[in-house]
């Protein structure tokens, strides 16, 4: 087996883009996002690589569709927080 497919098959690929969403978490803070915020936006990008971490590393059907369940209330969430759910103009 190849490197890249022993990295998918692992799961270690989701893995390393959740240290990517991590360390992007941990600069905007930096930059003065408010954590609350940033975990907003980011969550919904946490919760789909959790769940492809799970379809990778053939995890039963619940532990992959109840992140991708949570993502979208955490999604609906930063879009409400943004005053993105308005009325259309």
């Amino acid at each position: 087996m190849g490197a890249v497919s022993a990295l998918f098959a692992s799961g270690h690929a989701a893995d390393l883009i959740l240290i990517v969403l991590a360390a992007e978490f941990v600069w905007l803070v930096t930059r003065g996002g408010k954590a609350l915020d940033v975990a907003l936006a980011l969550g919904p990008a946490v919760f789909i690589v959790l769940a492809l971490r799970g379809a990778l590393t053939g995890a039963a059907w619940p532990l992959i569709a109840l992140p991708l369940m949570l993502s979208f209330p955490v999604h609906i969430a930063d879009l409400w927080r943004r005053g993105m759910l308005g009325k259309p103009s």
